[in-house]
């Protein structure tokens, strides 16, 4: 197997599990943001504030991986180019 078919099966399934595990991670920080608000009002603006940030920490694994994911497209592992060309 080529390595830059082994890039794009790793591209593949790395993302949707990055995006799939932030999503899951979001909808648990938004869960407990929200019950805590029900349970103490008064506190409302300091959680949704706190849940704001820590979305967007979040939000931005899933970026990082994407990055990650565009570098080995279009970049490449800096081995695998003696690899390709050695074969």
């Amino acid at each position: 197997m080529s390595v830059l078919v082994a890039i794009a099966f790793a591209i593949g399934f790395g993302l949707p599990i990055a995006a799939f595990g932030c999503g899951i991670g979001q909808g648990l920080a938004v869960k407990g943001a929200m019950e805590s608000m029900a349970r103490q009002p008064e506190l409302a603006s300091k959680i949704q504030s706190a849940m704001i940030i820590g979305l967007a920490l979040i939000e931005s694994l899933t970026i990082y991986a994407f990055v990650i994911a565009l570098i080995l497209l279009f970049m490449g592992i800096p081995w695998a180019k003696s690899v390709i060309l050695a074969q």
